[in-house]
């Protein structure tokens, strides 16, 4: 296929699976397009998609501030009582010589999924209002570099296995933060599969041609 420019390239999409390159089409609310080779779903159109967008992003903040402030689960074992909480598992890491290991965990389980969810609200909240058409830009980028590195997901069913582990040995009582990972979690792995980068991508052409269309009349 002959382009006759790079900016030409902003009216294709590649399919994720089979890696076959589309011409973007418009397509009705609720609609979706799907590969003509293997059938996986290219993108689908939303009219709402900023503010589901929006939405969800602050929810899931919300969800990751309780879950790092309050106590995971509470071990009692022979009298003795032991609380567990996200920062104290990563400093203990630190504390006991485990640098790198602390530091990935920092990262991978802290940082980036906390990244992910700040980033998507001010992106959104930015597409709503209509500015930022640069700083936006670099968001997508950023967000599409630090997704695959969000592990939450495999944190908790650590977890979940060592507490099956300990359940014959100890008493296990969940705190409020334990219900909210729960609630981070499926949160983040619902807009992971539903709300996909290139959409957003589509969104943000959206709104700022509309408004360059808007400034002109």
């Amino acid at each position: 296929m002959k382009l006759e420019n790079e900016d030409a390239l902003d009216d294709y999409i590649i399919c994720r699976r089979c890696h076959t390159l589309h011409k973007e089409i418009a397509i009705k609310e609720r609609a979706k397009a799907c590969c003509t080779r293997c059938g996986n779903v290219l993108y689908r159109y939303d009219s709402q998609l900023t503010e589901h967008g929006l939405a969800l992003s602050i929810s899931g903040l919300i969800l990751f501030i309780l879950a790092n402030s309050f106590p995971l689960v509470k071990i009692e074992i022979l009298g003795h009582e032991q609380f567990i909480t996200i920062p104290k598992t990563i400093w203990s890491l630190f504390t006991n010589d485990f640098y790198f290991v602390g530091f990935i965990c920092a990262f991978l389980i802290f940082i980036f999924p906390m990244m992910i969810f700040l980033i998507n609200s001010l992106l959104f909240a930015l597409l709503r209002s209509k500015k930022g058409e640069n700083i936006t830009k670099e968001m997508l980028v950023i967000l599409s570099h630090i997704m695959p590195w969000s592990m939450s997901d495999i944190f908790l069913v650590s977890i979940l296995v060592a507490l099956v582990k300990l359940v014959g040995y100890a008493q296990i009582n969940m705190g409020v933060s334990f219900w909210a990972l729960i609630g981070f979690v499926l949160l983040d792995l619902y807009m992971t599969r539903t709300l996909h980068t290139y959409e957003i991508w589509m969104l943000r052409k959206r709104v700022f041609t509309q408004e360059d269309r808007d400034d002109r009349s």
